[in-house]
């Protein structure tokens, strides 16, 4: 069996889609009515560096996971037996599966990111090392209630986000029981109460628009399982406020057996974060303890065959190339990134990312740079 995964906001770049619009002239030219510019533009040249605004970054990542997809239906491809999308991704899902056709998944994707960009005074940032319920242990104890998990990427690589102050408060204490904690370039509280508004408005607006039957089951980040036919709305509306629960919809197609994967978008962060979740032992199961770190999480009763070896060695690649960076490079290192014109700032040490991958946070942008790619000036 096979499931295509598409991506969600953070694995924009500059470039993505370049083949695609080409392919289908009808859909560009759809898409730059709907939403007044050219999304081929925005894709492949990144003026005044659009991309990394939520109204830009999802209308662009929608249209090029769609292209995507088309074009691998077209090449004669047969359909998938599961779909899943991470975050914006899902509206991806429920488009190959036929409950709405491109241009309502475009204008509903643009409202969101629209929605979305209004909010303010909220932040998020990436916990890893901790486990869910060491997350909510933490949480709890330091009276830290305003904070909600909005992704759960991989058993040991989470999401928080909350109120600004919240969120910066929070960092000594997840410290202090050994995780990383990485503040996100974000400006609001996504996947939490705090969207509550937000995913109001949002339904009202989800409610002007028919829906088709959906042809080939969706795995919702909200419920982890695939969508109820009937539910289309209420769980695109309810994603703006709840917690994206990746691991779990991951196991869920694991289980269905024999299940392959294949993203389809830009770049290959879910792919990475697949392959996290198959070496992982199920949460009952971690080993991590306080000050830990990420190299116990791996620790799996499962049989160790020769991919995990491969993957295990890629792990101990990436502490070693984060270890190096930070010896050589203090925080404010000027570098220069392959694909990118401008000369970058580093906003953070180096760290490892989804347990395998030697990464660093630059100032304006949201998503991670791999170490690999970058040239310290």
């Amino acid at each position: 069996m096979k499931t295509y995964v598409f991506p969600g906001q953070g694995s924009q770049a500059k470039g993505m889609g370049e083949g695609l619009f080409e392919a289908f002239p009808d859909l560009v030219e759809k898409a730059d009515a709907i939403l007044g510019y050219s999304i081929r533009t925005l894709c492949l040249d990144n003026p005044e560096g659009k991309l990394r605004f939520t109204q830009y970054t999802q209308p662009a990542l929608y249209v090029v996971n769609a292209l995507s997809y088309l074009k691998k239906i077209r090449d004669g491809n047969p359909k998938p037996d599961f779909l899943a999308g991470h975050s914006l991704g899902e509206y991806n899902a429920v488009l190959a599966a036929g409950g709405f056709d491109f241009e309502t998944g475009l204008k509903l994707v643009k409202k969101r990111g629209e929605l979305m960009s209004r909010a303010s005074g909220g932040a998020m940032a990436a916990v890893v090392g901790l486990t869910e319920d060491q997350i909510k242990a933490v949480l709890v104890n330091n009276k830290l209630t305003e904070i909600d998990i909005a992704n759960l990427n991989t058993t040991t690589q989470i999401v928080i986000s909350g109120h600004k102050d919240d969120i910066d408060r929070a960092k000594p204490y997840f410290e202090r029981e050994g995780a990383d904690y990485i503040p996100l370039n974000v400006s609001a509280a996504f996947h939490s109460r705090h969207m509550q508004e937000a995913k109001d408005e949002f339904e009202q607006y989800l409610k002007e628009f028919s829906y088709s039957e959906l042809t080939i089951p969706v795995i919702s980040n909200v419920t982890a399982r695939p969508y109820n036919p009937a539910e289309i709305v209420p769980n695109l509306a309810e994603q703006l406020r709840s917690s994206v629960r990746w691991t779990d919809s991951i196991r869920y197609l694991i289980r269905q057996g024999g299940m392959e994967f294949e993203e389809l978008g830009p770049g290959s962060v879910l792919t990475k974060i697949i392959a996290k979740i198959k070496v992982e032992a199920p949460a009952g199961q971690q080993k991590v303890s306080v000050g830990a770190g990420m190299t116990n999480s791996i620790e799996s009763k499962e049989e160790d065959t020769e991919g995990q070896a491969a993957f295990k060695q890629k792990i101990d690649t990436a502490y070693q190339q984060t270890a190096d960076w930070n010896q050589a490079y203090a925080i404010g290192t000027k570098v220069r990134c392959k694909g990118y014109e401008d000369v970058l700032i580093t906003r953070t040490k180096a760290m490892v990312l989804f347990g395998h991958r030697a990464a660093v946070y630059m100032e304006g942008y949201n998503g991670y740079f791999a170490l690999e790619e970058l040239r310290a000036l």
